[in-house]
């Protein structure tokens, strides 16, 4: 595909499980492209099997861009993502190739798509103090507390999404300003671009099926492994992001002694559904772009070279 003046980037979205990076990869063998990760979990070096990342000799033949590029004790921010982001399309360009972005970072899209918030950066001291909150409280009662303080970002973040709540608790200690008020405050950094979007969004009763099967995989392929040697860094916590990813903190918590076996797979596969629910949720409101229901190269192709004009 000849891109010329006719630029735009691929969005290719999905829920965890959907099979994105297999259709980001067939793609690429129909249409010269370069593949830019769209995932929080697969900037940290480290975390292979978690992560569901695609294996090194995956990574040889159909490279990946923004994957391994800090470690799970550094932090990395939207901020950081739309800047290296922003520079690998501009490189896929000048090499005439498509920027394909796939993942399951909602957050990062919309961000890409409709630019980022002034919003204050996390402290130590804060990220403490509403970690420590979260381990007295719970989620559920900080979720009542947002509803008081900001009951619309309370209104878009499920009860259980612990990482959102404690977020946004933050935002508004740090600034005096609700995450609901800032966020209506965009700054420059959105694509100046045109957006192409395919969903990929297979059933949810097939969603669940790979989620339980793929869990149980890692397991087999060395991911209790894979945290043990992440637990004897001293550097990482369970209140760091990297160890917030899902799976990670059930398996950390295993060996902690706080589940046994079957309890951590049962919570980690729970975590993994629930996360693929909240990023369905988010898809819905996508009327854009084309949906498809199963990895399906012939017609994702085809939608492309249509809309090349």
């Amino acid at each position: 595909m000849t891109i010329g003046s006719n630029e735009f980037v691929l969005f290719l979205m999905g829920p965890t499980a959907s099979g994105k990076t297999e259709l980001a990869i067939e793609i690429s063998k129909f249409i010269d492209s370069k593949i830019i990760s769209v995932d929080s979990a697969l900037v940290y070096r480290g975390m292979d099997i978690g992560t569901a990342k695609p294996d090194k000799e995956t990574l040889k033949k159909f490279p990946h861009e923004l994957i391994d590029i800090c470690e799970p004790e550094d932090s990395f921010s939207v901020n950081d993502f739309i800047d290296l982001a922003t520079t690998q399309i501009e490189l896929a360009f000048k090499e005439n190739k498509l920027p394909i972005l796939v993942g399951g970072t909602s957050f990062y899209f919309n961000a890409l798509e409709h630019g980022i918030s002034n919003l204050p950066a996390s402290t130590d001291k804060s990220r403490k103090h509403f970690n420590d909150l979260l381990k007295k409280l719970g989620s559920e009662k900080l979720h009542d507390n947002l509803k008081e303080v900001d009951p619309k970002s309370a209104a878009r973040i499920h009860p259980n999404d612990s990482q959102r709540i404690t977020r946004a608790l933050e935002v508004y200690d740090l600034s005096g300003e609700t995450l609901s008020s800032l966020q209506g405050k965009k700054n420059h950094k959105k694509l100046n671009l045109k957006i192409k979007k395919i969903i990929l969004m297979p059933k949810r009763s097939e969603l669940h099926e790979r989620i339980e099967e793929r869990f149980i995989d890692m397991i087999k392929n060395g991911f209790l492994d894979e945290v043990e040697a992440l637990k004897k860094n001293k550097k990482l916590n369970l209140d760091l992001a990297s160890m917030r990813c899902v799976g990670y903190r059930q398996v950390w918590n295993y060996f902690d002694g706080i589940y046994n076996k079957k309890e951590m797979i049962e919570k980690a596969i729970v975590a993994t559904r629930q996360l693929c629910k909240r990023q369905s949720t988010w898809l819905k409101n996508e009327k854009e772009g084309l949906l498809l229901t199963q990895t399906d190269v012939k017609r994702a192709v085809g939608y492309l070279r249509s809309h090349n004009t």
